[in-house]
């Protein structure tokens, strides 16, 4: 075999990431979309589904286009806190208010009288008036009118506010719980649910799913199941024409403790990717043909992908009763770790060359620390990158021999975290970076690492 890219050979791209970096992949999405290179298969995983799904289907352009996902203010409210935790963090913080109302009066009449005694040392009169001043109110405040009985009032009230947003929130939480289950689970997490809310990150990757399926046309988007069915029939009748690409999606199954791959890949591929009938379980078990009973799973795929693991809501899905699972409901989310897992499926399906895309920077060497983010969604994005990187350089070093040929397109330096949707401030450049600046460098780095080195040389050997 050549040691040289050729697109004589099967090519497979890979998106992996989550969150923002989605709007690293549109950029090189972008930049591969002008340069006309030929991807037999996009496979993708978490935000990478995203991408994988539009561009298998030439529909990629309204990631990168001016209006489009990641140059509109929606990525901002992608990853949320859930509404009820907002507001009873809200309820605390005047609570706390409350109870410091006393401390502070009392740290005010500290410090006016030190002023008053120096004020009636000199002679003046006006020392002892705020003296008198100062002690009258501490007096007002604390008698029996005054601080004993409004700070339990206001106390008693919050308090009262939050069992009603509680109990709001589990009312809301229950009706919107896809499947019941007779499973013991915390009270506190029955009420409230997870605590990242993933449901505008899953309404903007439909609709713009939806968005290339209805074309000019004025429709009322379809329910999840419509929806699915009109993608698999659309790229499932088009496979082999120009701009239309085989898929692979990996998501990770809570229940079944596995992950699952769903595509829609090309004979004799199909075959060796979702095997016949007399293949064996574990095979069957992971394994969906988005070109037979799968075909109803598409957005539920989509929405698992874009799922948060761990802290947002999993994606339920109710598998047909003639599939392997017999009409079992599983909770499917993301793995940050399973790009290991989609290069393996990558290479079943017959790719022979990889193109790898993450926003995930290269390992740091010394003096590259940065400073530890303390907000709670920081504290998340932080382990979403480092799983990210960490399971990218394993998957690269442990599964080379799959596909021998594997060209990898990432950013030297990425100050944007997963769940920076309103972009981050960089403190090696000491400026903000937003994720049209992201977009931008992916852009640039498809040419500066694949297109210009990597294509533009095999093109001048063949």
């Amino acid at each position: 075999m050549a040691d040289h890219y050729s697109p004589e050979r099967r090519t497979a791209l890979v998106l992996t990431g989550t969150g923002a970096d989605g709007a690293y992949h549109a950029g090189v999405l972008r930049a591969l979309h002008e340069t006309g290179i030929k991807i037999d298969l996009v496979c993708g995983r978490g935000i990478g589904a995203l991408g994988a799904v539009l561009y298998a289907i030439d529909g990629a352009a309204p990631l990168w286009d001016g209006g489009g996902v990641w140059r509109s203010p929606a990525p901002r409210a992608f990853y949320r806190w859930r509404w009820t935790f907002r507001w009873l963090r809200l309820l605390l913080w005047a609570a706390l208010a409350v109870f410091a109302v006393p401390a502070a009066a009392l740290l005010l009449v500290a410090a006016i009288y030190p002023v008053a005694m120096a004020l009636g040392m000199a002679g003046l009169e006006q020392g002892a008036e705020m003296s008198r001043g100062a002690l009258a109110a501490v007096g007002s405040a604390f008698s029996p009118e005054g601080l004993p009985t409004w700070v339990p009032r206001l106390v008693t009230f919050i308090a009262l506010a939050g069992l009603v947003v509680l109990a709001a929130g589990g009312a809301l939480h229950a009706w919107r719980a896809p499947i019941r289950r007779s499973a013991a689970s915390h009270a506190l997490w029955s009420l409230l649910g997870a605590p990242v809310d993933a449901r505008r990150a899953i309404d903007a990757g439909t609709s713009a799913l939806w968005s290339i399926l209805r074309g000019g046309a004025r429709l009322r988007a379809p329910d999840p199941r419509d929806l699915s069915r009109r993608y698999a029939d659309l790229l499932a009748e088009n496979l082999g024409h120009p701009g239309f690409r085989e898929l692979v999606l990996v998501v990770h199954d809570l229940d079944a403790r596995r992950d699952m791959v769903f595509g829609l890949v090309r004979e004799p591929y199909r075959k060796t990717l979702f095997g016949a009938t007399t293949a064996a379980s574990s095979r069957r078990a992971e394994a969906h043909d988005l070109a037979g009973v799968a075909r109803d799973h598409v957005a539920d795929v989509l929405g698992a992908a874009l799922t948060l693991p761990g802290v947002s809501e999993p994606r339920v899905i109710s598998f047909a009763p003639d599939a392997y699972w017999r009409g079992e409901s599983h909770r499917l989310a993301d793995r940050t770790a399973a790009v290991g897992r989609v290069i393996e499926e990558a290479a079943a399906a017959g790719a022979e060359q990889l193109i790898v895309v993450s926003a995930a920077p290269d390992l740091p060497g010394p003096h590259a620390l940065r400073p530890a983010r303390t907000d709670g969604l920081g504290r998340i994005a932080e382990q979403l990158a480092s799983a990210e990187t960490a399971a990218l350089g394993d998957a690269l070093r442990h599964l080379q021999h799959r596909v021998p040929l594997t060209y990898v397109i990432r950013p030297a330096h990425n100050p944007v975290r997963p769940l920076d949707l309103a972009g981050a401030w960089d403190e090696g450049s000491d400026r903000r970076h937003t994720l049209d600046e992201l977009m931008e460098h992916g852009y640039e780095d498809a040419y500066r690492q694949f297109i210009e080195p990597i294509l533009g040389a095999s093109g001048e050997r063949m």
